[in-house]
C-alpha cells in the first residue's frame, strides 16, 4: 500500500470513529495503518507504520498528528526490551525507528499497533466496551457475548509488555478480531481500513446490545427521596449561587476554569442510591482518571439544601477530600515520583443540580466533564452486568503520577499571562469593549461579552474563539435582573469571575439649554448606574469567590476635563471616575482592585461615534465627521490618533502582572491632552 492511501485511508477512519462519543472519548485512543513507501536514501522499499501520535484526537486528527515509523527497526527493539520494570524506556526508543522527520511524537500505545500482525489496528475506550473491561466477572461476560472472536486481555498499563501480549492474542486466536483490555478499552484489527473499523463498531454495539438486552433496568439502584432533579430554572440558579464558592474551593491550590452540565446522565446518576458508593470507587480508564482525578467530591446533601447549607458542608468535605487526596498521595509515592500536582478535586457533584468539573483551561474543564460522564456511562453498563470494579487504587496511582505522562505536562508550552482568568466585558460588541474583550482572550483569558444587542455579542464571541474561549449574551447594564443574569452566565460558563470591564455607555452631544432630563437619566443609567450595578453583581462573586480580582472602568478624558455642550456624558463619567476611588477604597481588603482607563477621541471602530456622536461632535469642532479623528490626533500632544486597540493595551497592562499593587489609579489613553492630567 502506498504511502498516500494508507495515510488517506487511516485518517478518514479515524475522523469517523472519533466523530461519535460512543466509539472513543475525545483525545482517546490512537488508529494505525501499515504499508510501504520508498527510503529516500536507498531508494529501496520499506515498511511504514502511521500511527496517531502522542495526545492527538481521532476526530479532528490530519496527517500531522501521525508519527511515522520503519516497522522493521520498531519491531528489532524487542531485543533491547529491558522487562516490565523498565518498559517506560522504549517510548525514548521509539526515535531510533521514527522515518524520516518521524511527525508527531509517538504515544506509549505505538507497541500495541506495531507488534501486533494486522495491517489496520484500533484501540479505541467506547463506554460499552469500557464497561465490559470494568465489570468484576468481565471475562466470562466477554466470552459468553463474543465467543472466541474478542478475547480478554487481564489489566496491565500502556506499554511495550501490553503490545507483546495482544500480540499474542492474535497469533494464537486466529479467529479472534479483537481483545477487550481489562479496566481499560478494547483493541480490534483487520487487513483492510474498512475491516478494521467494521470490526471496532462490532465489537462496541454487540457490548452496547448486550448491556441494553440482558442489563438491569436499575443499575443505579433506588430513586433517594430529595435527590430528584430540581426544575429547570431552580437547579441553574443554585448551580449559579454555589459556582463562586465552588471554584474558591477548587483553586486553592491553583487558580482553576470550570464547567457546568446538568445533563440526563449526571443527574440521574446522582438521584439514585447508588451514587455514593460508585463514586467512591472511582473511575477506572486511564484516559478517564488522567482527567477527573482518582475520584470526585460528592455533596452528601439532597437537592432541597439549601445553598448555604450546601456551601458550608462543601467547605467541609473539601478539607476532607484534600486530605485523603494527599494521604493517597503518601500511599503509592516512592523516592522518583512526581511531586503531588494538587490536593482539589477536578469533579464536584451536587444531587439535583449537576456537575462542576475544572481545568487550567475551559477546553480541559469541559473535557474532564465529559470522560466523567464517560464515567458514569461505563458505571452503569457494569452494574447493569455485574458489579463495577475499577482498577485497584495503586494502578491508578502509577498512571496518575507516570513518569511519561508528567514529560508530557512538562512539554506543554508556559502559559499565558491571563491563563485561567474569567473576563467579563460590557459594551463589548463594537469599539472599546469588543477590542479589550479580543486582548483579554489572546492573552489567555475566557471572555463573556455582555451587549445591549445580543446579536452583535454573539457574533463578536464568534470572531474571537470557540465557545471555550468566548461567549455572548444579551445584558441591559440599567436593569438589575439583567446585570444578575449576565453574572450568572458568565460563572455557569467558566465557573466564576476574575475581572470585569466596565465599557458600556453611550453619548448625546448637546449644550445645557438643550439637553433634556431624559438625556441625563439615559446617559446617568446607562454608565454611573450601569457600572455601578455590573460592579455590584460582580463583587459578590469575587468576594465569594476569595481569590482576589480585577474591576477596571472605562472611563473618559472627560471625567477630569470640562468641555462645552457635553453636561450628561461628562457628570457621568465623572460619576464613573468617583466610583473606581470609592470602590478601590471599599475593595481591597478582598483582594480587589479597582482602576480605571481614561481614553479620549476613539472614533474608529466606536459604537458611539457611529450612533451620531461623531457627527455632533464634528459639527461642534467645524470639521468634517470622517476628519474627526485626525482632528482629536492633532489636538494632542504626541499627535497621534487613538485606536480601541490601545485603549484594550491600557486594559492588559493594569491585568498582566506587573501593575499587581496598584489600585485606584487612572491611566490616560488620550495621546497627551494636558488639560486632562490628572492632578
Amino acid at each position: 500500500m502506498a504511502n498516500s492511501s494508507a495515510v488517506e485511508e487511516l485518517i478518514a477512519r479515524s475522523n469517523r470513529l472519533g466523530a461519535d462519543p460512543r466509539n472513543t472519548n475525545y483525545a482517546g485512543g490512537n488508529t494505525s495503518a501499515k504499508g510501504h513507501d520508498t527510503d529516500p536514501v536507498t531508494g529501496e522499499p520499506v515498511e511504514l507504520m502511521w500511527v496517531k501520535g502522542s495526545g492527538g484526537d481521532l476526530g479532528t486528527l490530519t496527517e500531522r498528528g501521525l508519527a511515522v515509523l520503519r516497522l522493521d527497526r520498531l519491531r528489532a527493539l524487542s531485543g533491547v526490551y529491558p522487562g516490565v520494570e523498565r518498559e517506560d524506556e522504549m517510548v525514548a526508543a521509539f526515535d531510533y525507528a521514527l522515518h524520516g522527520k518521524g511527525g508527531a511524537a509517538p504515544s506509549i500505545d505505538t507497541a500495541m499497533h506495531g507488534l501486533v500482525e494486522a495491517v489496520h489496528v484500533d484501540h479505541l475506550h467506547p463506554d460499552s466496551g469500557i464497561a465490559l473491561a470494568t465489570a468484576a466477572d468481565g471475562p466470562e461476560l466477554t466470552r459468553a457475548i463474543f465467543g472466541e472472536k474478542v478475547v480478554w486481555v487481564p489489566w496491565r498499563r500502556p506499554g511495550w509488555q501490553l503490545g507483546q501480549d495482544i500480540a499474542e492474542i492474535k497469533r494464537t486466536h486466529p479467529e479472534a478480531i479483537g481483545t477487550v483490555l481489562g479496566g481499560h478499552g478494547i483493541t480490534a484489527w483487520g487487513e483492510t481500513s474498512d475491516d478494521c473499523e467494521r470490526n471496532s463498531r462490532w465489537i462496541i454495539e454487540t457490548a452496547a446490545e448486550h448491556i441494553t438486552a440482558h442489563g438491569r433496568p436499575d443499575p443505579f439502584g433506588a430513586v433517594l427521596d430529595g435527590y430528584e432533579a430540581l426544575p429547570e430554572r431552580e437547579r441553574r440558579a443554585k448551580a449559579a449561587a454555589l459556582a463562586p464558592v465552588l471554584r474558591g474551593l477548587a483553586s486553592t491550590d491553583k487558580r482553576q476554569v470550570g464547567h457546568f452540565t446538568d445533563g440526563p446522565e449526571v443527574l440521574e446518576f446522582l438521584a439514585r442510591a447508588e451514587h455514593p458508593r460508585l463514586a467512591e470507587l472511582g473511575t477506572s480508564c486511564p484516559d478517564h482518571f488522567l482527567r477527573t482525578k482518582v475520584k470526585p467530591l460528592v455533596l452528601d446533601l439532597p437537592a432541597t439544601a439549601s445553598v448555604g447549607e450546601s456551601a458550608r458542608r462543601l467547605a467541609e468535605l473539601h478539607a476532607q477530600y484534600r486530605e485523603d487526596y494527599a494521604a493517597y498521595y503518601r500511599r503509592h509515592a516512592t523516592a522518583d515520583s512526581p511531586p503531588m500536582r494538587g490536593a482539589d478535586p477536578a469533579i464536584v457533584l451536587i444531587p439535583g443540580v449537576g456537575m462542576f468539573s475544572y481545568g487550567g483551561d475551559k477546553q480541559t474543564a469541559r473535557v474532564a466533564g465529559e470522560f466523567y460522564v464517560n464515567a458514569i456511562n461505563v458505571m452503569r453498563g457494569a452494574e447493569a452486568l455485574s458489579t463495577y470494579s475499577p482498577i485497584d487504587e495503586r494502578e491508578k496511582f502509577r498512571i496518575e503520577y507516570w513518569a511519561l505522562e508528567e514529560a508530557k505536562l512538562r512539554r506543554r508550552p508556559a502559559p499565558k499571562p491571563l491563563a485561567t482568568k474569567v473576563a467579563l466585558v460590557t459594551g463589548a460588541a463594537s469599539g472599546i469593549g469588543k477590542a479589550t474583550a479580543a486582548r483579554l482572550a489572546r492573552d489567555g483569558a475566557v471572555v463573556v461579552l455582555a451587549d445591549l444587542d445580543e446579536a452583535k455579542a454573539r457574533e463578536a464571541a464568534a470572531e474571537i474563539g470557540s465557545p471555550d474561549v468566548a461567549v455572548g449574551v444579551g445584558t441591559d447594564v440599567t436593569d438589575e435582573d439583567a446585570v444578575a443574569a449576565a453574572v450568572d452566565a458568565a460563572v455557569l460558563a467558566f465557573g466564576g469571575l476574575d475581572v470585569v470591564v466596565n465599557n458600556a455607555g453611550l453619548s448625546l452631544s448637546k449644550p445645557l439649554l438643550e439637553t433634556t432630563a431624559a438625556d441625563w437619566d439615559l446617559q446617568h443609567d446607562v454608565m454611573a448606574k450601569g457600572s455601578f450595578l455590573v460592579s455590584k453583581a460582580a463583587a459578590k462573586v469575587l468576594v465569594e469567590q476569595g481569590l482576589g480580582g480585577d474591576i477596571v472602568y472605562i472611563v473618559s478624558k472627560n471625567g477630569v476635563f470640562a468641555g462645552p455642550n457635553n453636561v450628561a456624558y461628562s457628570a457621568a463619567k465623572a460619576d464613573q471616575a468617583h466610583q473606581v476611588r470609592l470602590l478601590a477604597a471599599e475593595l481591597g481588603g478582598h483582594a480587589i482592585r479597582v482602576n480605571g482607563v481614561n481614553p479620549d477621541g476613539v472614533v474608529r471602530g466606536s459604537g458611539i461615534f457611529a450612533g451620531g456622536w461623531g457627527a455632533q461632535r464634528a459639527k461642534v469642532y467645524g470639521v468634517a465627521e470622517e476628519d474627526l479623528g485626525e482632528f482629536y490626533a492633532q489636538r494632542t500632544l504626541l499627535k497621534r490618533e487613538v485606536l480601541p486597540e490601545h485603549v484594550a493595551n491600557a486594559v492588559f497592562a493594569l491585568l498582566g502582572g506587573d501593575l499587581s499593587h496598584t489600585t485606584g489609579l487612572h491611566v490616560p489613553v488620550d495621546a497627551g491632552v494636558a488639560a486632562a492630567f490628572l492632578r
